[in-house]
């Protein structure tokens, strides 16, 4: 496993101070963002989980804790639409480049709106994905969210 990314390149590149956290990827976890806290021991809440989404057609990032889901109205309504929709696997690997369970919010393909969980605006540390199956970054959720140009704003249920 490489701790090279594309994601950890653009965290980098930013000027973002993190660190990086492998752990044994599990395929077959019934909750891949459940399965990354358990392994690195932390709570659910702070590992964040990297969703692709459609608002009003349109490709967005949700970025939420793993034990959280997405309330799909609070996302198009914190990126400005009226709906929105989980999009495919197979779409959201082609728009960021990378591999389902290894989605990162860093270094995407295509830049698209994101929203981060508000909640986790008040944690002193999260971690997200770094861009690779089995690979965390963990860092400061303020100066993600202004790498990413993200929306602070409640997204779960």
């Amino acid at each position: 496993m490489s701790n090279q990314t594309q994601a950890t390149r653009a965290l980098a590149k930013g000027g973002v101070a993190f660190t990086v956290h492998a752990y044994d990827y599990d395929p077959g976890a019934e909750r891949v963002g459940l399965q990354a806290a358990d392994a690195l021991g932390e709570a659910p809440h702070r590992v964040l989980k990297t969703l692709m989404a459609r608002v009003d057609g349109r490709p967005v990032c949700a970025i939420v804790p793993s034990d959280g889901e997405v309330a799909m109205k609070k996302l198009a309504a914190a990126l400005g639409g009226k709906s929105a929709e989980m999009m495919a696997p197979a779409d959201a690997e082609r728009l960021t480049g990378y591999k389902v369970g290894g989605i990162s919010p860093f270094g995407q393909k295509r830049r698209v709106p994101m929203a981060i969980e508000e909640a986790a605006m008040g944690e002193d540390l999260v971690y997200i994905n770094g861009g690779q199956r089995g690979l965390q970054v963990r860092l400061d959720p303020r100066e993600a969210a202004r790498l990413l140009e993200a929306v602070a704003a409640p997204l779960t249920r």
